[in-house]
């Protein structure tokens, strides 16, 4: 699925240009860049490449049905995560991370919802999914053979 982004209010050029910087395959600029000469050769200068990022982050996380290698790859950069730090998040090892980027296997299911749900948490703001998972993470994972309630005047509760 080709994406094509622009910047409102602006005219289009007359030509798209096929962003390839951001690591993804399919993004075209249809305005927002400029094209120009340097002692290197041609090049091109996009305005507000953050800006840009964040569109097509949310793009993915709101309309692709599933990411594809390269854009859980692309998340996993735009949230600041090395794939150790991911891996954490999703419990399982940097391999599997480095893997499912490198296209060797299927990204799982619920690991494709959670990168999207940290991105989008980050930034929405109403949570910081990050900080949650981390404390879940860190729960004791004590097993008991009994799990005891009491009601109380503020409701019922875990029995300490």
């Amino acid at each position: 699925m080709t994406q094509h982004y622009a910047v409102r209010g602006r005219e289009k050029a007359s030509e798209a240009y096929h962003y390839t910087q951001c690591g993804l395959d399919d993004v075209f600029l249809l305005n927002g860049y400029k094209r120009h000469q340097t002692s290197y050769g041609s090049g091109v200068t996009v305005e507000n490449a953050e800006g840009l990022h964040h569109a097509i982050a949310e793009h993915l996380c709101r309309n692709k049905a599933f990411l594809s290698s390269k854009e859980f790859r692309f998340l996993r950069k735009l949230l600041d995560l090395t794939q150790a730090e991911l891996a954490v998040f999703l419990g399982c090892d940097a391999q599997s991370i480095a893997r499912w980027e490198k296209g060797k296997t299927d990204i799982n299911g619920a690991a494709d919802k959670l990168v999207r749900v940290l991105y989008l948490a980050s930034r929405l703001g109403d949570i910081d999914a990050a900080e949650l998972i981390k404390k879940i993470s860190a729960l004791d994972a004590k097993i008991t053979d009994r799990q005891e309630f009491e009601d109380t005047p503020e409701g019922w509760k875990a029995a300490a």
